[in-house]
């Protein structure tokens, strides 16, 4: 039988949310799949037909570690999306490289030779700026501020950093995720965050929901990951684009390429499509 391994981290070995889902799905398909941590010495590796990561949700703190790991597992078994890919999407200026392609959350690079001058200059841009890790996850460290006074710059995590402007949307209708498979978009999830939150995410009070594919949604996220295929001469075998509303279009306000979850426990289905995925690349092999 095929086997792939599904790559989390020591905190969720089990896996991502909904993550017992998917070895019953690749089963259906004839592949045994099993959970596995990215850093435990014991995994062979090369045993395995396709490697996925899966909820490596530790990478943000761990980078060089991690991105050695990909380059080193890719020598001798395939890794889907591979280390080039996890290595360009682990910095979010990625998002000003696609901005000259598509519909993008405006975004500027701080660091810490001018920090506050450079978050003076987004303030000045667009009054209410998010600033966030340019490698990070899982919303850690996203700080909303008005003001260069603001107390909370200080205790910022370590840079560097992005500012983008506080997109009001994200209060209102939202942010988007939309899944695509072999560069087809193939479901979308929508995120509202709490009062007071601009942070969709569960953690901090966000909900999020399956709902029907939007057409024009989906047209957006299949060109960002077209735009992001031919930027990197990459093959991208799955993505999630996070859509926000701004200025009038679907923006990408993050593309991830490296661990997106897929939010099996609020929408079983992508265990089915995620497994098809897989099944089709081995097929290809």
């Amino acid at each position: 039988m095929t086997t792939v391994l599904l790559v989390t981290f020591d905190l969720m070995p089990d896996g991502e949310p909904g993550g017992a889902a998917l070895a019953p799905a690749l089963a259906a398909h004839g592949i045994d799949a099993r959970w596995v941590r990215w850093d435990d010495p014991a995994v062979d590796w090369a045993g395995a037909d396709l490697v996925a990561v899966r909820s490596t949700w530790d990478y943000h703190r761990r980078l060089p570690a991690f991105l050695a790991w990909a380059r080193e597992v890719e020598v001798v078994t395939p890794l889907l999306n591979g280390a080039e890919v996890f290595a360009w999407n682990a910095d979010k200026a990625y998002l000003l490289e696609l901005a000259d392609d598509v519909p993008t959350v405006p975004t500027m690079l701080l660091d810490d030779t001018d920090c506050a001058g450079g978050i003076a200059k987004a303030l000045a841009r667009w009054g209410s700026v998010v600033v966030k890790p340019r490698t990070g996850a899982g919303g850690v460290g996203v700080v909303v501020v008005e003001s260069i006074d603001d107390a909370r710059l200080e205790g910022l995590v370590a840079g560097p950093w992005i500012a983008q402007p506080l997109v009001a949307s994200v209060r209102t209708t939202g942010e988007s995720s939309v899944y695509v498979l072999d560069g087809v978009a193939v479901a979308q999830v929508d995120k509202v965050a709490a009062a007071g939150e601009v942070r969709v995410h569960e953690l901090y009070g966000g909900t999020s929901r399956p709902v029907v594919l939007d057409p024009e949604r989906a047209a957006v996220a299949e060109g960002v990951v077209r735009a992001a295929a031919n930027r990197r001469g990459a093959d991208l075998a799955y993505a999630r684009v996070d859509l926000m509303a701004w200025e009038g279009a679907w923006s990408v306000s993050e593309l991830e390429l490296i661990e997106p979850g897929l939010y099996l426990d609020v929408d079983p289905d992508n265990a089915e499509r995620f497994a098809t995925l897989v099944a089709g690349r081995l097929a290809r092999s």
